[in-house]
């Protein structure tokens, strides 16, 4: 059976969030694992755009019940119709998950997925989370570019 990724990020995204997001897309390709995403804009669709360039499968868990909006590089697209309830299907999906940026949707899909406890959560970019005492949240590995992204999952060693 073939790597799952998971890939969440804001619709709304900086240029650097485009860019890291389409060449982690290309970089899964290339590693023949498959993309998991929310479906639609910014980070969704450039992480889509990247990964069926190089020829990857991509799928859309969009939140909508049709596939209205959907991003035209989705390989599939599963309208579920649960609104923002997608965002734990997206992360149970993924053998790792990997944010991308960040918005209060993004930290939903980071919490959901550490709270998971069993995939690696690769943070690219986006929010740092501190706790009480301000030292970093344990647990989310931070990467400082696309390909030390993929390598802090693990899945390729």
């Amino acid at each position: 059976m073939a790597i799952q990724v998971s890939v969440c990020g804001p619709r709304d995204c900086t240029d650097d969030d485009r860019r890291n997001a389409r060449e982690v897309g290309r970089l899964l390709a290339e590693r023949e694992a498959v993309v998991i995403c929310g479906g639609y804009t910014g980070v969704m669709a450039e992480v889509a755009a990247g990964a069926a360039a190089a020829g990857g499968t991509v799928v859309g868990v969009l939140s909508r019940a049709d596939r209205e909006g959907a991003n035209p590089d989705l390989t599939i697209a599963i309208p579920t119709g649960v609104g923002e309830a997608r965002n734990n299907i997206i992360v149970n999906s993924g053998d790792a998950v990997i944010v991308i940026g960040g918005s209060w949707g993004t930290l939903s899909e980071l919490a959901l997925a550490k709270r998971r406890g069993r995939a690696p959560v690769v943070q690219l970019g986006g929010w740092r989370l501190v706790d009480a005492d301000g030292l970093p949240v344990p647990g989310i590995q931070h990467a400082s570019t696309p390909a030390d992204a993929l390598a802090q999952t693990g899945l390729w060693s």
